[in-house]
């Protein structure tokens, strides 16, 4: 899957308005990748996780506190948010700040490949993405900054 797949299921998938439903987007989403192929469910994961792991850095991190769980949190949320709001987090590191205050609302989105992994497959997947999304995995935007996240 490459990313523009990616953000086509999450615009397909994302409820619209203001208060995101986190439920309704993950079961969406598990139910779309659950009819496969296995390989769409593993691109997803690897997309997702190369998108958290490109916002794992201090100048994102070290907005407001956040532990690392509530950080990683926060960045599903902005991959939750859709590509535009995603791009533009990117891009402007200070645009991050309201999902700090947001934190739990897309957590279910990181389980998403697993679920649809088990459900089409019948196995538990012991995932292994490129990229870690967990919080100080980027160890190269986190070098030389003290404190991490």
């Amino acid at each position: 899957m490459n990313e523009d797949a990616f953000w086509d299921l999450i615009e397909a998938h994302r409820p619209a308005g203001e208060d995101p439903d986190a439920e309704r987007l993950t079961e969406a989403l598990t139910e779309r990748l659950r009819r496969g192929p296995v390989d769409v469910v593993t691109g997803f994961a690897e997309q997702l996780s190369w998108l958290l792991y490109r916002l794992d850095g201090p100048a994102w991190g070290e907005q407001g506190e956040q532990s690392g769980d509530s950080f990683l949190y926060a960045r599903a949320a902005v991959v939750a948010a859709g590509r535009a709001q995603y791009e533009h987090v990117l891009a402007n590191p200070a645009a991050f700040a309201p999902y700090v205050d947001d934190l739990v609302w897309a957590e279910g989105l990181l389980y998403v490949p697993d679920r649809a992994y088990r459900e089409l497959t019948g196995e538990e997947w012991s995932r292994e993405t490129r990229y870690s999304y967990e919080s100080g995995s980027n160890t190269r935007a986190w070098e030389g900054f003290r404190g991490g996240a």
